[in-house]
C-alpha cells in the first residue's frame, strides 16, 4: 500500500512538470504579433467651461501609465449641476486603438462617469449621432459614456481617430486626470517600396495611402479602421495591390482569403458574383506578386469548382446569365440603376 501511494506521487511530481509545459507552449502559440505604442496628446484644441478645469497642460506630457500616491501635478474637472467641463485633444496622427486613463485621488472614492467621443477629424469629436451628420458606432464605438476608478487606470476604445473629447458627466463631482494616452496598435513592418516625384502634395497622398493601408493591417486586412472593419472582398484587391508593392507578403491577406472562402462555402457567392470574381482576381495577383505556389495550390480546390459555377451562368451566346437576385453589381452609385446593371454582361 505505501509503495502504492508512493508511486502516485511520483506521477503526481511527474505530470506537472508537463502540464506547465502545454500551458506554456500554448500561450506562445497565442502571442499577439502587433506594437502598442502609448501617444500623448500633442494639444489641447477646446476646452468647454474653462474656469471649472486646472492644470490641463499637465496631460501635454509625456506619461508612463502608472497611478501614484502623489496626486500633483495632474488636470483637475469640477462640476457643478448646471456645468460641466470638457476638454478635445490632439493626438497628431490617425491611429487605430484606444485610450489609456490614469486617474489620481479627488476626495470621493466613487468611480467618475464620463462621456468619450473619437474621431478623425475635429468636427467628428464633437458631434452627436444623430442620423444626420453621419456619425455613428457602426462596427466600432466612438462615442460611449464609461465610468472611471478612483487612483486607477482603465484602457477603452477600438476604433480609428485622432481625436478624441473627453466630458464630465456627473453633477457636482472632480475628475483627477494624471494621464491621456492614445494606444496605437499596428504591425511594426518596413515599408520595402516607396514612391517619389517633384510634386510634394503627390508625395504626401501616396505616403498617406500607404499609411492608410498599413493601419487596416490588423488581423486580417479591413475594409476601414472605424467603420467597415470587415474583410470586404471586393474592396480587398487595391489594398492588396497597396501591400505588394509597399509591404512584401504579409500573413493577413491569406488570412483574409481564406476568411471569405470558408465563411461563404459554395455554391454560395461572396456576397453577391463580382466579389467571387474579385477573390479569383486577387489569388491570381498575389501568386504573380509572391510566387507562393504551395499558397495556390491550396485554393486549387475552390478554385476549380467556383469557376465551374461560374461557367453555368454563362450562356451560348458567351453572355452572362447571372440572375438580378444574385447580386449583378458595379459600383454603389450605378447598381440602382437597371440599364447600367444590365450593361455588365
Amino acid at each position: 500500500m505505501e509503495k502504492l501511494m508512493l508511486y502516485k506521487k511520483c506521477q503526481i511530481i511527474v505530470l506537472i512538470p508537463i502540464f506547465l509545459f502545454h500551458v506554456v507552449t500554448s500561450s506562445a502559440q497565442q502571442r499577439d504579433s502587433h506594437v502598442r505604442e502609448y501617444l500623448s496628446p500633442i494639444r489641447i484644441v477646446w476646452q468647454q467651461e474653462s474656469q471649472l478645469i486646472q492644470g490641463a497642460e499637465y496631460l501635454l506630457r509625456s506619461g508612463h501609465g502608472q497611478a501614484n500616491l502623489v496626486n500633483n501635478e495632474l488636470c483637475k474637472l469640477s462640476s457643478t449641476g448646471q456645468q460641466h467641463p470638457a476638454i478635445l485633444f490632439d493626438f497628431g496622427k490617425e491611429l487605430q486603438g484606444g485610450l489609456q486613463i490614469v486617474t489620481g485621488m479627488p476626495a470621493s472614492h466613487a468611480p467618475v462617469t464620463i462621456r468619450v467621443r473619437l474621431g478623425e477629424s475635429v468636427s467628428e469629436a464633437m458631434c452627436d449621432i444623430d442620423e444626420v451628420n453621419g456619425a455613428t458606432n457602426d462596427h466600432a464605438m466612438r462615442d460611449f459614456v464609461i465610468s472611471v476608478p478612483w487612483l486607477g487606470v482603465l484602457e477603452v476604445g477600438n476604433s480609428g481617430f485622432r481625436f478624441a473629447r473627453i466630458d464630465l458627466l456627473d453633477d457636482s463631482a472632480e475628475l483627477h486626470l494624471k494621464e491621456i494616452r492614445a494606444i496605437s496598435i499596428f504591425q511594426d513592418i518596413p515599408y520595402k517600396g516607396s514612391f517619389r516625384c517633384n510634386d510634394e502634395r503627390l508625395n504626401q497622398i501616396w505616403q498617406t495611402g500607404a499609411y492608410t493601408v498599413h493601419l487596416n493591417m490588423q488581423d486580417y486586412i479591413w475594409d476601414g479602421i472605424k467603420r467597415d472593419r470587415l474583410v470586404w472582398i471586393r474592396d480587398l484587391h487595391p489594398e492588396v495591390m497597396t501591400v505588394n508593392t509597399v509591404f512584401g507578403y504579409n500573413e493577413v491577406i491569406p488570412k483574409s482569403l481564406d476568411l471569405i472562402r470558408d465563411s461563404t462555402p459554395l455554391p454560395q457567392w461572396m456576397t453577391m458574383c463580382t466579389y467571387s470574381l474579385w477573390w479569383i482576381l486577387i489569388q491570381r495577383d498575389w501568386y504573380l506578386y509572391q510566387g507562393n505556389l504551395d499558397y495556390l495550390k491550396e485554393q486549387k480546390g475552390h478554385l476549380c469548382d467556383l469557376l465551374q459555377l461560374i461557367m453555368t451562368r454563362i450562356g451560348e451566346d458567351g453572355l452572362e446569365k447571372f440572375n438580378d437576385n444574385e447580386g449583378r453589381f458595379l459600383d454603389w452609385p450605378s447598381c440602382e440603376n437597371p440599364l447600367y446593371t444590365k450593361s455588365f454582361h
